[in-house]
């Protein structure tokens, strides 16, 4: 299950406001400069910073690769 493209164009990270990578494949959505993925399940995102899972570097880069290579983009244009 995809998310809403609209509801992708508001989605912000919940501690920076910034804008989030969303992996569908994945089930996630990341944010890079704090390196912290956010499950979506059953199509709601879980925008908790308490749930949010830290990535080490080795993720981050896969993560940053994946998107480039998938054409994924930012929710929203910072």
């Amino acid at each position: 299950m995809t998310l809403d493209p609209t509801l992708l164009e508001i989605l912000a990270c919940p501690d920076d406001k910034g804008p989030l990578l969303y992996f569908a494949d994945e089930h996630a959505l990341y944010n890079p400069r704090l390196r912290r993925r956010y499950a979506v399940r059953d199509g709601i995102p879980v925008l908790l910073v308490d749930e949010a899972e830290a990535v080490d570097e080795a993720e981050h880069e896969r993560l940053l690769e994946h998107a480039a290579a998938t054409g994924v983009h930012p929710t929203f244009d910072a």
